[in-house]
């Protein structure tokens, strides 16, 4: 799988979201948060400043998600991205 120019390959990575008190968000509370958090698979060839392995914080509402044997990914486009851990 090679993704073309700024695509980015990912699996996303569900999170159990609490407060710093320690209480669990319910999902639809969860669903109010902007981004999801991710794990880069394979950067585009014109993608620099993102490497495979890096996890990453992008837009929930952007990309798309497709399988490949078998397995689901999503596709976003390196301005999607907001943080890079």
């Amino acid at each position: 799988m090679k993704p073309i120019g700024k695509y980015i390959v990912i699996e996303k990575i569900e999170e159990t979201l609490k407060t710093e008190s320690g209480l669990l968000l319910s999902q639809e509370d969860a669903s109010g948060f902007r981004y999801q958090k991710g794990s880069v698979v394979k950067p585009g060839t014109d993608v620099r400043a993102i490497a495979a392995g890096d996890t990453i914080y992008y837009d929930k509402a952007a990309g798309h998600s497709m399988f490949v044997h078998e397995k689901q990914y999503t596709v976003i486009l390196e301005r999607d991205v907001v943080v890079v851990l």
